[in-house]
C-alpha cells in the first residue's frame, strides 16, 4: 500500500477547540462541482478554527500521478499497483492547503481542468477510494474538521453529527466554475467548461462505489441565490445546536 501523510498545525486547529474535545465536530460538506463547497468550506472552517480537509485535493493528486507517470486513468489495475509507490502529503500553511506527491508541491498543478476531469474518472476505481479511506478518516478522528467532499456525509464519515449538501442550478454551477478556472489563470471556453461538468456529474452519480448522493440526515442548502457568507451562516444555525 502507498504512504498518504497529512501535517496538522495546532494553530490551524484553534486551541480553544483542543482542550475542549467535545467541541470539536466533524462537519460534511458534500455536493457536485460548482455548487460553492471550497469557498464555504473554508469559511465555515476559519470562523470555527477547524482543519480544513479538502478531500478533493487528494483524488486530484492521484489523477497528477497517473497522468505524470503516463498510465491510463482507465487501466484499474495499472492505477492500482502505482498506488503502491505513491506518497501524497497534505498540509496547511498560512490557511492554504499544500499538496505534494512524492515530495514535489502540485498545489498549483492540480487545480486544472484537465485534471479534474481525470480527478473524476480516477475516482470511480474502488482501489482509489479504498485507499484514500483511512487517511480521511484518521483526520476526522481527532476532531474539528470541516470536510468537503462527494461522498462524505454517506460513506466516509457516516456518523458525522452535521451534515450538509450543496446544490445549485448548472448554469451557475458553469459560471463559478468558469471563474475559478479563469482566476487561477486557466483560459477554458464556458462551453467547455458545461462539458465538462456535465460529464464529472455522470460519473459522479453514476459509480457503483459511493456515488454522490446527500445523505438521508444531511441539510440540503440551494446555492444558487446565495453568497457563501450567507450560506455558511444558515450552516452555523444547524452547526450551534449540535455544540
Amino acid at each position: 500500500m502507498g504512504i498518504i501523510d497529512t501535517i496538522w498545525s495546532r494553530s490551524i486547529i484553534g486551541s480553544r477547540r483542543v482542550d475542549k474535545p467535545e467541541l470539536r465536530l466533524i462537519i460534511t460538506i458534500d455536493g457536485p462541482a460548482g455548487a460553492g463547497k471550497s469557498t464555504v468550506a473554508q469559511r465555515l472552517a476559519s470562523r470555527l478554527g477547524y482543519f480544513h480537509l479538502d478531500t478533493g485535493a487528494l483524488y486530484r493528486a492521484v489523477a497528477w500521478k497517473v497522468r505524470a507517470a503516463g498510465v491510463s486513468p482507465s487501466d484499474q489495475q495499472a492505477v492500482s499497483r502505482l498506488l503502491a509507490v505513491t506518497r501524497v502529503t497534505m498540509r496547511h500553511d498560512a490557511g492554504r492547503v499544500i499538496v505534494l506527491v512524492d515530495r514535489q508541491d502540485v498545489t498549483d498543478e492540480i487545480r486544472t481542468s484537465e485534471i479534474s476531469d481525470m480527478a473524476s474518472v480516477v475516482a470511480a476505481i474502488p482501489a482509489v477510494r479504498e485507499w484514500l479511506l483511512p487517511v480521511q478518516r484518521q483526520i476526522g478522528a481527532r476532531g474539528g474538521v470541516v470536510a468537503e467532499g462527494r461522498d462524505l456525509g454517506t460513506r466516509v464519515f457516516p456518523a458525522a453529527p452535521a451534515k450538509f449538501f450543496l446544490e445549485a442550478d448548472m448554469d451557475v454551477r458553469v459560471a463559478r466554475r468558469h471563474s475559478e478556472l479563469a482566476a487561477a489563470g486557466h483560459a477554458v471556453p464556458m462551453a467547455q467548461t458545461r462539458q465538462d461538468l456535465d460529464g464529472r456529474d455522470a460519473r459522479d452519480r453514476s459509480r457503483h462505489l459511493a456515488p454522490l448522493v446527500a445523505a438521508v440526515d444531511a441539510c440540503v442548502i440551494d446555492t444558487t441565490a446565495l453568497t457563501a457568507d450567507q450560506v455558511v451562516e444558515r450552516m452555523m444555525a444547524v452547526i450551534v445546536t449540535k455544540l
